[in-house]
Parts: C-alpha cells; structure tokens; sequence
C-alpha cells in the first residue's frame, strides 16, 4: 500500500508589516495634515493682521483701549476728539518730535541709537519711538509685559511699512494723554491754554510735548521748574530737526 505524500503547508503570511506600514502612512498623513493647516492658518493670521493695520491708513481710531479703561476709571467720557494734521500748528508736531523721538524720521520704528543709550545707562532712561507708542495704544494695551512687547516689537515695521510718517505722528498726537482722562492736542490745547491746537504758540506747544510722558504728574498750565526747563529745551529742539531736515518726513 502506497505511503500518503504529506502535503507542504506554506505558512500564512502574517498582516503585521502592512499594518505597520498602514499605522506610519496615517501619521505621515496626519503631520503633512496639521503642517498645512498650520501654514494656512498663519497665513491667514498675518493677512488679517495686515488688514487691521491698513484700516486705519483711512480710518481714525478715535477710541483706543487705553482710552476705553480711563474711562471706566474715572467713570466718565474721556475729553477727546479728533484733529486732521492739517489743523495742527507745524510747531506743536516739531515740539512732540523733539521731545520724544528726535531721530523720528531716520528711523524704521525702532531708535537704535537710543536703546544703546538706554542700555548704557542701565535702563534709567526711555528708548520707546513714537511708532511704538501709537503700536501700544491703538493695537495693544498698556502695562509692563514680554507678550506685549514681543507683540509690539512685530507690528511697529508692520505700521512703518504701511502708513506715512505723517500719518503715525498724527494718530500720536491725537491719542497721546496730556491730563487725567484728557486725551489728543485738541483736547489738550483747550484745556490748558483755551485755544485750538492750530494756533498754539511755540512755547504753549513745548509746555504740551514737556508734560509727557507723565501727564498725570505734571502740568502744561501750572509748570514747574522742570517742566519750565524741559519746555526751553523742547523749543531749542524743534527749531533744531526744523534747521537739520530732521522734520522732513512729516513736514514741507
């Protein structure tokens, strides 16, 4: 009787390899996923940021947060109400320049120069532009913070790049504080001397830049002798950017 030839039984082949494979392709597909939608989202981030930024190339922003704040602390309207550069005297402009950012038309927003300085004298003294005061005010909120900062040191080339040099020195001077819960040089202007901001004086326009940036602790009407030595400087300094060409960027 003939032997029963046992038949060769090939092992299965385990599905193991192409569920690996499978489990690594989904990963691969869920990084490229969140990689594009990550590019995507920040693209749209940075477009909206833009847009912010451009709105107000036309638009004024006649109420920052900082303004909305005072006012509920002092619970009442802030005094404040928009000006055109047109109809602000060209000496009060040269006046808050030279007191607060004389090198303002040499730079792109940041005064490096002045945060040496600032750095050279263990901080003691102020290096923040005008382009970065009117960043803080009009887009950010005040008070000591990295965040901030980080945020304030990525839109103020944002806001040089999209708007004139004359249009942040005029946001500035219409949102800069002069007095507790007195907000703009028009407001200003009336409030100390009684006359509009088109026909302040040289020196009444140096009493305004001089009370900043401590507006609450100083006064433009009733000065006191530093106020009164700061105000002969202020109008030593905006006869001086006027001479040098150092006002150019914002006047004729």
């Amino acid at each position: 009787m003939a032997k029963a030839v046992k038949k060769k039984t090939t092992p299965k082949k385990t599905s193991k390899p192409k569920a690996k494979r499978t489990l690594a392709a989904r990963v691969t597909a869920a990084c490229q996923f969140v990689r594009h939608w990550a590019l995507r989202g920040t693209l749209i981030v940075m477009a909206l940021v833009l847009l912010w930024i451009s709105y107000f190339v036309w638009f004024n922003p006649n109420k920052t947060p900082y303004m909305r704040s005072e006012q509920l602390r002092i619970g009442a309207e802030v005094d404040h109400e928009w000006v055109d550069m047109a109809d602000i005297a060209p000496v009060m402009a040269r006046s808050v320049v030279a007191a607060e950012d004389a090198n303002y038309c040499e730079h792109w927003g940041f005064d490096m120069t002045a945060i040496r300085a600032a750095v050279d004298s263990g901080g003691a003294r102020g290096a923040s532009t005008i382009s970065q005061q009117v960043v803080k005010n009009v887009f950010l909120w005040h008070g000591r913070s990295y965040v901030r900062k980080a945020l304030e040191a990525g839109l103020t080339p944002l806001v040089e790049l999209i708007w004139s040099k004359e249009r942040i020195l005029e946001v500035y001077l219409n949102i800069a504080e002069f007095d507790d819960g007195v907000f703009g040089v028009e407001a200003a202007s009336r409030h100390y001397f009684g006359v509009g901001p088109e026909e302040v004086s040289a020196t009444q326009a140096a009493r305004l830049a001089a009370i900043l940036p401590s507006p609450k602790k100083r006064s433009a009407s009733r000065p006191t002798n530093y106020v009164r030595k700061r105000t002969r400087q202020i109008i030593d300094g905006a006869a001086t950017i006027r001479r040098d060409g150092r006002a150019s960027c914002f006047q004729d």
